[in-house]
């Protein structure tokens, strides 16, 4: 069943990440200029989806995955500062923007559809910034190439890129803790009661055996931080509040691990350094930002792991292997490691060949790490690992579903 798909499951006897010696995560916050760059991509790629299918029944080719963010000027201080020169944000891409339909041209909105996207999200997602006058917002997009539109008009089921997704189950605990600290700090409940953080939050896990360290960098902002003795005390209730949320976490989790929490070590009190910011994110002041320069599609950045360069957000969702395939690799392994073991390190890569069905990669890798050598078991993980990643393969149009309707993260 397997190879009419090219799936190859191996398993691999081996310590799996969880449980080296050493592994490091990072996650870049929703407020991080590269992390902005990638939710106005996906955003304005599911707004154009959403336009395309309401005028006709189905989406059109495009591509809006290079958006860039050139940053700006600030004065922040304490009790509120004001910025100097706007944030330039340039969403880029190609889009059917226009079709001929009974021999009549018909040109698409594509470029107002994209800009009230692009400024309702900055809106919804953070209250410090004054979209009217913050940022410059602009827009280009192009038609797309021949050869990849032809690609895509010939089938909806035809890659339009060789490429190749990569994924990996289940998250260790530096993953979750990682990852869910930036979310609790991100949390609309969490900024009601510190308005002082912003949303530039970047987390970054270190574990050396059971010694877990955790160091974040949060943008605070100016208006609601009057003085120095607010700040150190602001700073002060965000590190408890963390270290709780860790400390829940790992004893959930039952393992065993020395934690430590750094917040803001660029501070320095006695030099008056202090990471304050105007809006809550860096890009207010010379922190430039670009689509797939931040987190993978499962929400982390991790050495340690499998991990691929492609950019994500803004790919369209029916036939751009790098979006398609690196959604779908984390699907297979999340469902192979629920299904085997939670103890399996489970690493999906799929590889596609241009101009060939989706649903048939050239190859569809699946390896099973683990210290397990009972023969019987792992060729029962073996046949479930089949099936599984078989059956999301021949289900591609579920991923697509997925991604149009926000159901899974693109970073």
């Amino acid at each position: 069943m397997a190879m009419d798909k090219n799936i190859y499951v191996e398993n691999i006897h081996d310590i799996p990440t969880p449980r080296g010696k050493i592994e490091l995560v990072e996650r870049k916050g929703i407020g991080h200029p590269d992390s902005v760059a990638d939710a106005l991509a996906e955003t304005v790629s599911r707004a154009l989806c959403k336009m395309y299918m309401k005028e006709y029944g189905h989406v059109l080719h495009h591509n809006t995955d290079e958006t860039q963010i050139a940053a700006g000027m600030a004065a922040p201080k304490f009790g509120g500062g004001c910025i100097i020169d706007p944030t330039y944000i340039l969403l880029v891409g190609r889009a059917t923007t226009n079709v001929t339909v009974e021999n009549q041209l018909k040109e698409l909105p594509c470029t107002p559809v994209a800009l009230k996207a692009a400024r309702e999200y900055l809106r919804q997602t953070f209250p410090n910034l004054d979209v009217d006058s913050d940022i410059i917002l602009d827009a280009k997009l192009g038609m797309g190439s021949d050869d990849l539109t032809g690609v895509y008009k010939t089938s909806g089921v035809l890659a339009n890129d060789t490429s190749f997704g990569v994924g990996y189950a289940p998250y260790s605990i530096t993953d979750t803790l990682v990852l869910k600290t930036e979310e609790m700090i991100n949390s609309p409940a969490f900024k009601k009661i510190l308005p002082e953080t912003g949303q530039d939050v970047k987390v970054m896990g270190s574990r050396v055996d059971n010694k877990l360290t955790m160091t974040i960098a949060c943008a605070m902002v100016d208006k609601y931080v009057p003085d120095k003795g607010h700040y150190a005390s602001a700073i002060e209730d965000l590190y408890n509040r963390v270290q709780q949320n860790a400390l829940d976490i790992i004893d959930k989790s039952g393992e065993d691990i020395d934690f430590k929490l750094e917040i803001n070590t660029g501070d320095n009190y006695d030099n008056n350094v202090y990471y304050l910011t105007v809006t809550g994110l860096s890009q207010e002041m010379g922190d430039d930002g670009s689509v797939g320069r931040g987190n993978r599609c499962n929400g982390l950045i991790t050495p340690y792991r499998p991990m691929s360069m492609e950019a994500t957000s803004g790919k369209n969702p029916i036939t751009h292997i790098g979006k398609i395939y690196n959604v779908m690799s984390k699907l297979i392994a999340d469902d192979i490691a629920e299904k085997v073991s939670r103890d399996v390190e489970v690493k999906v890569r799929i590889l596609s060949q241009i101009g060939k069905p989706v649903s048939q990669p050239l190859n569809c890798s699946v390896q099973l790490v683990s210290e397990e050598v009972n023969e019987g078991k792992l060729n029962q993980w073996k046949a479930e690992a089949e099936s599984i990643a078989y059956d999301w393969l021949d289900n591609v149009d579920k991923v697509t579903e997925l991604i149009i309707n926000g159901k899974v993260r693109t970073f």
